[in-house]
């Protein structure tokens, strides 16, 4: 796709990325973009306005300062103000048309008009040329075109070096008038109607469709000079009076334009995103970069297809072999070797090579591998969750598959609850009952302890016998895992209410759990053979009191431990039982029973004893 887009050169608000980027490519330091002293420019300012009154002026006014320019030797004279109408002094037109004459350095401005407007290469054809007032007889070798043709948003980057008139002659720009003057006679510029080509001295000039190469700018918009920056800008006015000699002058080319806002002759460049540049100041960096044969060209259609592709193929292969930031990396240097290259295409090379679309192409692909990374682990991510949810809490799958680290035997400290809840009287019934109705009222009062561990974020440890060992605050971090080991344990004591009715119904006899919850420091982690099996569990002290508490339930209770009481204060009505012995502990522990959560109407239903 973006390989196409950057070989037609389209691509809307692209192309405008692509041009600010070149535009930032080609700033440089003041030493870089030096002005040339024999380029010259005498500004029509406000400051001569005011001298000399308003405009338009007797041409007599441009006769008198040309005739003194030539005399004093400069090179060339360019004036850039339309004088297509002619002028209000008969005498004044004769004048200015006799120093012409006399001086054929002097050059005057031509307007092409066009068909239509410019909205692609090779779309421009001439409908008229506007040539100098009949009045000033200017010849055809002694004007140049000044049209400035601007880019989709305005800026004026290009020079056209010729255009073709309505009769099929080619008429040079005035900047190309002005460079012969400063060229040797082996770099003049012209074209070479048997090669239909511009050619500088022997070498191509390398003009687009358009007959348009890249302007150098070499001063920012109205730039005043100094040692390193800036043309040689004088007031009409000061030249005129002799304040400032003509012969200051000599030897340079001398363009005399307007300089005032007024005079609607401003252009946004390169150089400025605001400021605007007069056309006078135009024409002086075209005929330097005429001078310093600073041309850049655009690398072919072609080029660019098979430089797009090539760079979007290597990324998709470096794209497959890496994942994670593996896969940032490679594109930060890929992105880097490519701005490299397209900045070093130019300085080297004087070649524009595309940056915009290539980049997005690349970034293109960088999604779409880590869209097809992120696929593909998503698909193997619900593989071992399917494969090992059933045996293993889906928390630590989760965990295991995040941390991205091999399945070992070790673990950690962690603050937990954790909770023991037996079945009671499940033994004298397992002796009445046949095995297979053993174990399915064995797999529904396991069922529903499963469901409420999982559904308050509890990881089940394992189940013993008629059983069960849930952590909580393991591997999943909880704030608050005694609120919810208790809360697991209210809605196993709920929901085991209907069951217990239906075992009274079927085989008379009442079956209920004894609940026991401890909170504190544990060790959690994988126990067991790395080579054979490893098993997700809670060791330690915290772990043996709880189930020491819940062998000390009664059925239907849930007993807390100080500690787990503590934390639930508030939350949870709980009633105090006072201490007892358990096995394994040389003092008492002070037991409490949950009753229900505060503001619950009732009882929790249980068969209490």
């Amino acid at each position: 796709m973006w390989s196409g887009i950057a070989s037609v050169g389209t691509g809307g608000s692209l192309h405008g990325l692509e041009t600010a980027a070149r535009d930032l490519l080609r700033k440089q330091s003041d030493y870089e973009r030096r002005p040339l002293d024999q380029i010259k420019i005498i500004k029509i300012d406000q400051h001569s306005l005011d001298q000399l009154g308003g405009f338009p002026w007797d041409r007599s006014l441009y006769a008198e300062l040309i005739a003194s320019l030539a005399e004093a030797g400069a090179e060339a004279i360019a004036l850039d103000i339309i004088l297509s109408e002619p002028g209000r002094d008969p005498e004044a037109d004769a004048r200015l048309a006799e120093v012409i004459a006399r001086y054929p350095n002097v050059y005057l401005p031509a307007v092409f008009e066009f068909e239509q407007s410019r909205g692609s290469e090779g779309s421009m054809k001439t409908a008229s040329v506007i040539y100098p007032a009949a009045t000033i007889a200017v010849n055809e070798e002694q004007t140049g075109h000044i049209n400035v043709l601007l880019d989709r948003d305005s800026v004026v980057r290009m020079l056209t070096i010729g255009l073709e008139s309505e009769q099929g002659r080619v008429i040079p720009a005035l900047s190309v008038r002005m460079a012969n003057a400063l060229l040797g006679p082996d770099k003049q510029i012209r074209w070479d109607p048997a090669r239909l080509d511009w050619y500088r001295g022997d070498e191509r000039i390398p003009v687009n469709g358009s007959g348009q190469v890249t302007t150098e700018y070499y001063t920012a918009p109205q730039e005043e000079m100094t040692a390193a920056a800036g043309y040689d800008a004088q007031s009409f006015s000061d030249v005129l009076s002799g304040a400032i000699p003509a012969d200051y002058y000599a030897n340079s080319v001398v363009l005399i334009g307007a300089y005032a806002p007024g005079m609607q002759d401003e252009y946004l460049t390169p150089l400025s995103a605001n400021a605007k540049m007069y056309g006078v100041e135009i024409q002086a960096n075209m005929i330097q970069s005429l001078v310093n044969g600073a041309f850049y060209t655009e690398l072919p259609y072609g080029a660019v297809y098979v430089f797009v592709a090539a760079a979007v193929l290597l990324a998709a292969l470096l794209f497959d072999r890496f994942r994670g930031w593996g896969t940032l990396a490679v594109y930060l240097v890929l992105a880097l070797l490519l701005a490299g290259g397209w900045m070093m295409a130019y300085i080297t090379a004087s070649v524009f090579i595309p940056i915009t679309y290539p980049f997005l192409a690349l970034t293109t692909v960088m999604i779409g591998a880590v869209s097809a990374h992120y696929s593909a682990e998503r698909r193997e991510r619900t593989r071992v969750t399917e494969v090992f949810g059933r045996f293993v809490p889906p928390s630590v799958v989760s965990e295991l598959l995040a941390s991205g680290v091999d399945v070992k035997a070790g673990g950690q400290r962690r603050d937990v609850s954790v909770v023991f809840a037996d079945i009671r009287g499940f033994t004298s019934m397992s002796e009445k009952l046949q095995p297979e109705e053993v174990i399915q009222v064995l797999n529904e009062y396991l069922d529903l302890c499963t469901r409420a561990v999982f559904a308050w974020n509890g990881t089940l440890d394992k189940f013993i016998g008629d059983g069960v060992m849930a952590i909580f605050g393991a591997p999943a971090v909880l704030p608050n895992h005694a609120e919810q080991a208790v809360r697991a344990a209210l809605q196993m004591k709920r929901e085991a209410a209907a069951l217990e009715r239906r075992c009274m119904e079927r085989f008379g006899m009442p079956v209920t759990f004894g609940i026991g919850i401890h909170s504190g420091p544990a060790v959690v982690g994988n126990v067991g053979s790395e080579a054979l099996r490893l098993d997700y569990t809670a060791i330690g002290d915290t772990v043996n009191l709880a189930a020491r508490l819940e062998s000390a339930a009664k059925a239907g209770q849930i007993l807390v431990s100080r500690e787990a009481a503590e934390r639930i204060s508030g939350i949870f009505r709980l009633e105090d039982l006072g201490e007892i012995v358990v096995k394994g502990k040389a003092k008492p522990v002070h037991i409490y029973r949950v009753e229900e959560e505060n503001g619950e109407q009732g009882e929790c239903t249980g068969d209490e004893q």
